[in-house]
């Protein structure tokens, strides 16, 4: 929608700011608090989180659009009356503020159960708690960004202090404005959410029903093969795959694809060249050799376990992946998709770091069907997942501008580039 300018600005002096409108005031944040601060990781560290008690708040808890408790951890009563000082009310402001998630903010919201913080998570206490709407989505503005880039320190790992935090410049309008503001960005930042909520949803689907046209097809046939609609079909033996087309065998996947560790590469040793290099994150460079050939798939061995790719080249596959030595005469892509099925972190065979060992996968059964209708799955499957990558990838790109209109309509809202006062209540 285009929304208004205010009728008059006045240069706010600060290079990130620019204009704001000349009733507007400019201010640091450290006149508007009364507390900054962080928490600490209790003492020996993860060993002492708990399955209930006090919730224990951390980085990956903490977003702009809001707290997200899923993966939250728990401390005991005894070790949150140890960090007293870092407890969490309603109405702070939480602010990311070591490594990739520095910046992330969210408002506590009323009613919230009794939690603490680790020290990656900044507290912001206001004095006046009137002004936490509007400052929470100042928080989350561009601008409150672009000084947080600009201001924070540490080579290797992003960080800010207490100090820095204290320093950041807010556009203030008078407070009857403020609250304004925050109930339009509430409504209209709902609406995009909503919006944003529905075509993640979109790709959740698509995923699912990619996956599931994969297994029926490598499982069950086409109905244009051989193993069609009214073919006879056998009792596979094996209880999740049920029935399956009489003239396919069952075999252990060893026998159908067999799969061998990758070899170690260090970037020292790495020349650049022709070769890709695939990784458990896929391909990670290039160099002057290769160790496998093309077509090959590869999977993560540890790391992104489950992650698989295909290469069509020669190719250097990294030790922290698995990749298939042998397609034992098997079609190479339809190997692929067979391997697609197949849950690997099911096979999980270390716990500090998610990882599989080849030998509890060799033992997978698998049903093969003829090299000739390996051939036409693989063809039908390549060009069904195509339309299904394609509507994903324009629901993400929808996603990213409806995210890209989110964060413009918070920092053109909270600078005075629109005026919202005749919207707040439309």
């Amino acid at each position: 929608m285009s929304l208004p300018r205010y009728p008059e600005y006045k240069d706010s002096g600060v290079e990130w700011l620019g204009e704001v409108p000349g009733h507007w005031g400019e201010v640091k944040v450290r006149y508007l608090v009364a507390r900054i601060g962080s928490g600490k990781t209790p003492l020996g560290g993860s060993e002492t989180y708990a399955d209930e008690g006090v919730m224990f708040l951390r980085s990956q808890n903490v977003y702009d659009e809001g707290l997200q408790l899923d993966d939250v951890v728990y401390i005991s009563e005894e070790v949150d009356e140890s960090m007293a000082g870092s407890r969490v009310i309603q109405n702070d402001i939480l602010l990311n503020i070591t490594g990739a998630s520095i910046g992330r903010s969210c408002v506590v919201p009323d009613g919230f159960q009794p939690a603490n913080v680790n020290q990656h998570v900044c507290i912001i206490r206001l004095s006046n708690i009137d002004y936490v709407p509007f400052v929470g989505w100042c928080f989350k503005s561009i601008f409150i960004k672009k000084q947080i880039d600009f201001v924070q320190n540490g080579a290797a790992r992003e960080g800010l202090n207490f100090e820095q935090i204290a320093g950041l410049r807010l556009a203030m309008p008078p407070a009857s404005e403020q609250q304004t503001i925050a109930t339009f960005l509430d409504r209209e930042t709902g609406k995009i959410d909503a919006l944003i909520a529905e075509q993640q949803r979109l790709v959740e689907l698509l995923a699912e029903k990619r996956q599931a046209v994969i297994s029926h097809a490598v499982t069950k046939g086409l109905p244009s093969t051989s193993s069609g609609l009214n073919a006879p079909m056998k009792d596979s033996g094996v209880e999740w795959l049920g029935e399956v087309p009489a003239h396919w065998e069952v075999k252990m996947l060893k026998w159908f694809s067999t799969l061998h560790r990758g070899y170690d590469l260090t970037a020292l040793e790495q020349k650049d060249g022709p070769y890709p290099v695939i990784t458990s994150g896929g391909v990670s460079g290039m160099h002057s050799k290769y160790m496998a050939y093309g077509p090959g798939v590869v999977t993560g061995r540890y790391g992104s376990t489950g992650r698989l790719f295909y290469v069509e080249e020669n190719y250097w596959p990294h030790n922290t992946s698995l990749f298939v030595s042998d397609f034992h005469g098997n079609a190479p892509r339809f190997v692929w998709y067979v391997l697609q099925t197949m849950d690997f972190a099911a096979h999980s065979a270390k716990a500090a770091v998610p990882g599989i060992d080849r030998n509890d996968l060799h033992v997978i059964p698998v049903v093969v069907p003829p090299l000739a209708e390996q051939t036409t799955i693989a063809t039908f499957l390549d060009s069904e997942t195509a339309k299904f990558d394609t509507l994903t990838t324009e629901a993400n790109r929808a996603i990213a501008l409806l995210q890209e209109r989110r964060s413009a309509l918070i920092s053109a809202a909270v600078t005075g580039k629109i005026d919202v006062r005749g919207l707040a209540s439309a």
